[in-house]
């Protein structure tokens, strides 16, 4: 399998990854529900540089820059795969990048979050390996 279409089935898994990612956030922070925690992180505001903010504003801009990174991350991989059409070798280092990127993500996902960001990033990682290795 060639090392272009190999990246263009990581940016699709990082597609989807990115969609489930922004979906959750459009259900509201916690996908326990609402409980105590979720509603002090709306009462609890503070003045920060010049703006009024809650604990939870700060999470959900957190969760939707998480996001955008996701989205360029999904269209990088993408125009990388046509770089690597002509020759595969030259985009070695930039798919190692990703690869070591999603591996640091994925055991952080694994170890604060819960299993399944954990997955995609494990399937990520494993679709950039194989390109990785097959690119030489």
């Amino acid at each position: 399998m060639a090392a272009t279409l190999l990246i263009r089935i990581a940016s699709v898994i990082s597609l989807v990854f990115t969609a489930g990612h922004s979906l959750g956030g459009l259900q509201g922070w916690s996908p326990m529900g609402e409980n105590d925690v979720l509603k002090e992180m709306r009462a609890v505001r503070f003045d920060t540089m010049g703006a009024n903010r809650s604990y939870l504003d700060f999470f959900l801009g957190f969760g939707w820059s998480i996001s955008v990174a996701m989205l360029l991350q999904t269209m990088l991989l993408w125009q990388l795969a046509a770089l690597a059409q002509p020759n595969a070798a030259r985009v070695r280092p930039m798919i190692a990048v990703f690869a070591l990127a999603t591996l640091a993500s994925g055991v952080i996902a694994w170890r604060f979050v819960f299993p399944v960001p954990a997955l995609f990033s494990g399937a990520l990682v494993f679709v950039l390996s194989a390109a990785y290795w097959v690119a030489r």
